[in-house]
């Protein structure tokens, strides 16, 4: 005892390699519990080790048990393997079977939903005896085998899809195809409807030279109205205040936005984005006067504009260049003759007003974050910025 009582007081007091090694340890300690601060816990589920258990229940009381039910696929559908174990990865090799004929089809489906804005079977939710039939039952059996066969490749279908005569068909509705066709069932036409909430504001950035494209990260909080999170949040909570971020963080990709689910981003929400309070298959699309107030008034978009505006300045010497410039960026093509006509005398009016209100054109130019090119004056740029918060409100640029 005596000897273990000096050895405790030698380490600490007299000993100095011990209180190195003591001194390493607290600043060990303190690295790893920084490590754990900046991180998020995951909790993963591990599978039982005994075989999990049901059983009918007579009337639906829990506590009147009758005949066990034990792990096991639908019988309508094709049976699973004796030697697949009946859990998780079991289902999930199940799923991927040759002879499985729901995954691809349900999965291609999903994706012919996104690009021609309805799936080949409408209801994309419900392929039971309760839902659509398929408007092409031969063509979605083919897609399938192909998605399938060229080893779940989802870019490589993609780009089948985007390249087949059906997608690059002319949106262009006539009488005929009124009659015969009206909501496009039978692909008459190619298809037109409004890209979704995220799609929106990523394609501003897009075309204006903003957008950064760094993948992967923590979620940004980009710009927002004042008060939405405030209105909503308790006293003790986390996110009572909504705070933007600066520089880059401000133009990431939608997907990347910070998510509160009682207060949603107020742009993604107009534009009918979910409210991730349960899993969403097909988007809503309405078309309200608020879409239009976001487009044209929020500051992103407003920003984005000025920097759209800014590189078509500095692309061409002439308006017509500058026009040019515009058109192939927002719309992929040139302006028609009367197209062009328009344009240049909303160019010309807008001219006229901000040469003789400088101070309005210097407010303008200062929305967002973002500096103006001090090189342009104020008057053209805030122009020029107006003109293409027009057209970036055109159908056909937030339409695909």
């Amino acid at each position: 005892m005596e000897k273990n009582d000096i050895f405790t007081w030698w380490l600490p007091s007299r000993d100095e390699a011990f209180k190195k090694l003591v001194e390493k340890q607290k600043q060990l300690v303190q690295e790893e519990a920084a490590i754990k601060g900046r991180g998020t816990v995951a909790h993963v589920m591990q599978e039982k080790t005994t075989e999990p258990m049901a059983y009918t229940l007579k009337r639906g009381e829990y506590d009147k048990r009758q005949d066990p039910v034990k792990p096991d696929t639908p019988k309508m559908l094709p049976a699973m393997p004796s030697n697949l174990p009946r859990n998780r990865v079991g289902l999930a090799e199940w799923l991927l079977q040759p002879d499985q004929p729901l995954t691809a089809r349900v999965t291609v489906n999903r994706f012919w939903q996104e690009v021609f804005g309805n799936g080949l079977v409408r209801s994309s939710g419900d392929f039971g005896i309760s839902g659509d039939q398929p408007t092409h039952p031969e063509l979605l059996d083919w897609l399938a085998v192909e998605f399938r066969e060229s080893g779940w490749d989802v870019k490589k279908f993609f780009k089948l899809m985007c390249m087949s005569n059906t997608y690059r068909q002319a949106a262009t509705v006539t009488p005929e195809k009124l009659e015969k066709d009206p909501s496009n069932k039978w692909l008459s036409r190619g298809p037109r409807f409004r890209m979704d909430a995220e799609m929106v504001r990523d394609n501003a950035l897009a075309v204006s030279g903003l957008l950064v494209k760094k993948i992967g990260g923590p979620s940004v909080k980009p710009y927002q109205p004042e008060g939405v999170w405030e209105a909503v949040a308790m006293d003790v909570s986390n996110t009572r205040n909504y705070v933007a971020d600066k520089g880059d963080k401000l133009y990431r990709r939608g997907i990347y936005t910070f998510w509160k689910r009682a207060a949603p981003p107020a742009s993604l929400d107009i534009f009918n984005a979910p409210n991730r309070e349960t899993c969403t298959v097909k988007r809503e699309r309405t078309n309200t006067p608020l879409q239009a107030l976001v487009t044209l008034n929020d500051i992103q978009f407003v920003e984005a504009a000025r920097h759209l505006a800014t590189h078509a300045i500095k692309a061409g010497k002439t308006n017509d260049e500058r026009l040019e410039y515009i058109a192939q960026r927002l719309l992929s093509r040139s302006f028609k003759a009367d197209e062009k006509k328009i344009v240049s005398t909303s160019l010309n009016e807008l001219s006229e007003f901000y040469q003789k209100n400088e101070a309005d054109a210097k407010k303008l130019i200062a929305v967002g974050e973002s500096k103006a090119d001090t090189s342009l004056s104020a008057q053209e740029l805030a122009s020029w910025t107006m003109l293409c918060n027009e057209l970036m409100n055109l159908d056909e640029v937030l339409n695909k």
